[in-house]
């Protein structure tokens, strides 16, 4: 399995973490693909730091949610309710995102059986399917615990366990482990 690290920067600042650091624990587990979320950051402080993060790696970079950013990264990872917010139609969500990104990398977050299996009609390169533990950032979301391994298997898509998930977490059908307060600990 490959890992996916999740750079969030709220619990960088709460780590006390640089994102130098971040970016030199990121290469010493031979970090695959790298995501930047920030919720709260402003635009200027973002576009600086996706700068900064690009200029210390290679990993390609995963920009949340964040459409009007994705010039400044190699891809883009949304969720169901930012889907939403772009038409109630995923496919056409998922039209007017590619037109903008291009072939640029894109992930859709997934929860259950049917949005595993819609995503597999969709034009994204990975699905993100969770979560896997609680966890601190999301605590509104559904555990799947084992049955992750299993939605896994119906996808047709790379799939990301998401939510909770550490670096030695062993989940069937998993192309990416999606690890970020474990980052911390390495």
């Amino acid at each position: 399995m490959q890992i996916y690290a999740l750079l969030d920067m709220q619990t960088l600042r709460k780590k006390h973490y640089s994102i130098e650091k971040f970016i030199l624990t990121c290469k010493k587990l031979h970090v695959t693909l790298l995501q930047y979320r920030d919720k709260k950051g402003a635009k200027s402080e973002k576009i600086t730091n996706l700068q900064k993060i690009k200029s210390l790696c290679t990993i390609p970079l995963i920009l949340n949610d964040d459409l009007e950013l994705v010039e400044f990264a190699d891809g883009l990872h949304v969720g169901q309710e930012d889907l939403k917010k772009i038409s109630l139609n995923k496919r056409e969500a998922i039209k007017t995102i590619r037109e903008k990104i291009g072939r640029k990398i894109l992930g859709v977050s997934t929860h259950n059986k049917e949005e595993v299996l819609e995503a597999n009609s969709l034009d994204v390169d990975y699905i993100g399917l969770g979560a896997y533990r609680n966890t601190d950032t999301k605590n509104d979301a559904t555990v799947l615990k084992e049955s992750l391994g299993f939605l896994a298997s119906l996808s047709l898509k790379p799939v990301g366990a998401i939510g909770g998930v550490r670096i030695n977490d062993k989940i069937a059908n998993v192309t990416y482990l999606v690890v970020g307060s474990d980052i911390y600990a390495n």
